[in-house]
């Protein structure tokens, strides 16, 4: 009995071998894997086949696995979320703050532009009305930029950017759009003080248009000139053009000055054409030779 079982085990023995010798020469995939693997490769290419021939045969399944793995990818996907969108919002904060930069340099610059539009609009208005002042063909001109006003309330006068080396000279007649202005009495090579006609030192030779009625209109150092010298029996009505006469010659004829009005002291002065606190270029006015 032992024999025959000594027996028995060697042939069983001599099976394995025989066995394994076989499978080591079959082409298995991973050269030398088990036989597990392979089954497994033969079940997952069979799977694959079914599901593309017969897609609809395991939704169900893709369905119910996804549905129990979910909640885990979501759990695990979280933090990786959290850092993307901190990223994310980072990255916008960065842009907004580049934006923020970038729209204020373009607002500064804007309201540079828009400050120098509105100059060079008030210096093409100046200029504009400088030309509506019809002058004697006789005069030439000089159009001078103000620079500064005396800043005093004894003087009244303005310096303005033109002197000797643009051909002024002093006692020139200077108005601006509206009307007379004064006259040059500083002159240099490259600045000019004119004092204006409501100065306590100015006198003007003028004419009352509606009465033709000569006077002298003189600066009392306040905002409207006197007219005196007037004979005592001549009317004067409130509201009367006054034009210069050009006695003297310093100034021409007929240049605007203003209109009569009557004072609280029963007196008459001129309200003047031209308003001093907005004057930003004059034309000085010389006599061609």
């Amino acid at each position: 009995m032992a024999i025959h079982r000594q027996i028995s085990e060697f042939k069983d023995l001599n099976r394995r071998l025989k066995f394994k010798r076989a499978a080591r020469r079959l082409p298995l995939p991973w050269g030398g894997s088990s036989v597990s693997s392979t089954i497994f490769m033969a079940i997952s290419v069979i799977l694959i086949a079914a599901s593309t021939f017969r897609p609809a045969a395991f939704e169900g399944a893709r369905n119910v696995t996804a549905d129990i793995f979910a909640p885990a990818l979501s759990t695990v996907g979280m933090p990786f979320q959290q850092v993307t969108m901190f990223l994310h919002n980072v990255t916008n904060l960065a842009q907004l703050q580049a934006d923020k930069s970038r729209l204020e340099e373009e607002n500064m610059r804007l309201r540079e532009w828009y400050q120098t539009a509105l100059l060079l609009d008030s210096e093409n208005r100046s200029l504009r009305e400088l030309l509506n002042l019809q002058v004697d063909s006789s005069y030439s001109h000089v159009s001078a930029r103000i620079l500064a006003d005396s800043g005093n309330a004894y003087v009244k006068s303005l310096l303005v950017a033109a002197g000797t080396d643009e051909g002024l000279i002093k006692g020139a007649a200077v108005v601006a759009g509206e009307g007379l202005v004064g006259r040059v009495v500083e002159v240099g090579e490259e600045t000019s003080r004119i004092i204006l006609v409501n100065d306590v030192n100015s006198r003007v030779p003028v004419v009352v248009e509606d009465s033709g009625q000569h006077a002298i209109m003189a600066g009392m150092n306040e905002q409207n000139p006197r007219l005196i010298h007037i004979p005592e029996d001549t009317t004067i009505n409130e509201g009367a053009r006054v034009v210069t006469s050009g006695y003297g010659g310093v100034y021409p004829q007929g240049l605007p000055v203003g209109r009569v009005v009557a004072n609280e002291n029963g007196g008459l002065e001129v309200v003047l054409f031209s308003d001093f606190n907005t004057l930003q270029i004059v034309r000085v006015l010389l006599r061609e030779k």
